[in-house]
């Protein structure tokens, strides 16, 4: 593994004084308590049984065990510093089956955890939905199926009629994206389908879900709702026209398939004739005005034509061969423990990028996870990775992007999806036999970092 450069010296520049802070988590990565308190089984649950789906063979039904430790974790996020929690409501913790009777055993627990962030002086900021979609609703067709999203509004409802009064701010989805090309097109990541372009209804179907998500919420009153979609620069492997054109393809669907439709409320072209329903009727639910527009920013993509000498390996992923891109090796940078690159100025690229994309219909801007997997507690490396992100922040902040918060993943080493617990995210370090929680340097870092904002 490569390690990267020294850092700038000196503090981080000055970001305004109601900047927002936080850190990131989701229900699946570190609950446990898989099913404690009747909370029904999830579509990861049902992936992570089969064979061979998670690389080290493990499950999430401890993980963090943050069910029953939410209190020393809510510790930890005073003493970090943080103004903002971003964590995930677990849909089949609330209702088993995805719809019908609620488990309030399920909703008591996001109770007394907003009730704890609170008294800490740390805002929530719940994400509605975090890729765990409740068993039941993924065997009758999932999102394939056009009535999750109204089931998802349903579960809205449920949820903001309990914590509304104390949560100002809402994430509707967490990367529709991953769910859409990982977990439908690609079959690597949870329900497993390998569907190629047979995905796309995913994709609508999760925005018409975040459109009728919007309208359940701004009845309840909530005056600050966002979506956290994941964005990367995509590069050409070179300047051929070919690569030019597959290029622009991957960018299409990582990055304008999804954010098309909330910030324009079209679908790029040729894309709305391949979907179901009432597209024209359904976008004009999706593209209602958001107050903020969350980025999940980790790396860029290089992308060329089609190229059999490429390898089919992309950062754990196989790539078809019959998919008309192929996607390159980004060299020339450090790379993380995860073998990703570590490229600050990509996301100076991106956030300039969507200003000039959008214009004035790019809401204020949050980033809503940007963070890096490393070994070991002195872990100067993603203290590097940190403060040259912050740094790009900054940066782009200064090239007119108004950008109102970020947020590091993650608080915690967690499960991490199909890699099981073989990638360290985390701030904190758990040590998954003992559950024991042992800050990092780079939590020492950032805490000190927030005070000298203050």
């Amino acid at each position: 593994m490569t390690t990267l450069p020294p850092g700038p010296t000196g503090p981080l520049p000055r970001f305004p004084a109601n900047f927002l802070w936080g850190v990131s988590t989701s229900a699946h990565q570190i609950e446990g308590a898989a099913a404690d308190d009747g909370r029904g089984p999830s579509s990861w649950d049902a992936f992570a049984a089969e064979p061979g789906r998670i690389k080290d063979g493990s499950n999430a039904s401890v993980a963090c065990d943050h069910y029953r430790r939410y209190p020393e974790d809510v510790a930890l996020l005073k003493e970090l510093g943080v103004g903002a929690y971003r964590f995930s409501v677990s849909w089949s913790r609330v209702l088993p089956e995805g719809a019908g009777a609620v488990n309030k055993a399920g909703l008591d627990f996001y109770d007394r955890l907003v009730d704890a962030l609170c008294e800490a002086g740390v805002r929530p900021v719940p994400t509605l939905f975090h890729w765990d979609t409740p068993l039941a609703l993924e065997r009758a067709g999932g999102w394939l199926e056009r009535d999750t999203a109204h089931r998802f509004a349903e579960y809205a409802e449920v949820v903001a009629a309990r914590l509304g009064d104390r949560v100002g701010r809402w994430i509707t989805l967490n990367e529709p994206a991953e769910l859409t090309l990982l977990g439908h097109a690609l079959g690597e990541h949870a329900p497993g389908r390998r569907l190629l372009f047979d995905a796309l209804p995913v994709a609508h179907h999760q925005l018409l879900a975040h459109g009728l998500a919007v309208e359940v919420l701004r009845d309840r009153g909530s005056g600050s709702i966002g979506i956290a979609n994941s964005h990367g620069p995509t590069w050409a492997a070179s300047e051929s026209a070919g690569d030019r054109a597959a290029a622009d393809f991957y960018d299409l669907l990582l990055n304008r398939l999804f954010a098309d439709p909330l910030l324009l409320g079209t679908y790029p072209e040729g894309i709305a004739e391949l979907l179901p329903g009432p597209v024209e009727d359904d976008l004009r639910l999706i593209s209602q005005p958001l107050d903020w527009y969350g980025v999940n920013y980790y790396q860029p993509t290089r992308v060329g034509a089609p190229d059999p000498s490429v390898p089919a390996d992309f950062a754990g992923i196989t790539i078809p061969p019959e998919l008309p891109f192929s996607v390159h090796r980004v060299d020339g940078f450090p790379r993380t423990a995860f073998d990703w690159p570590v490229v600050p100025p990509a996301l100076l690229e991106l956030l300039v990028g969507f200003k000039e994309r959008y214009g004035d219909r790019l809401p204020p801007v949050v980033v809503t996870e940007n963070g890096c997997s490393y070994e070991g507690l002195d872990d100067q490396d993603r203290i590097r990775f940190l403060d040259g992100h912050l740094r790009a922040l900054h940066d782009a902040m200064d090239e007119g992007v108004d950008v109102r918060g970020y947020f590091v993943w993650s608080l915690l080493d967690n499960w991490e999806w199909a890699e099981g617990y073989a990638q360290r995210f985390g701030l904190v370090h758990v040590d998954f036999d003992t559950l024991e929680r042992t800050p990092k340097a780079s939590f020492g870092w950032l805490r000190d970092a927030l005070r000298a904002q203050r």
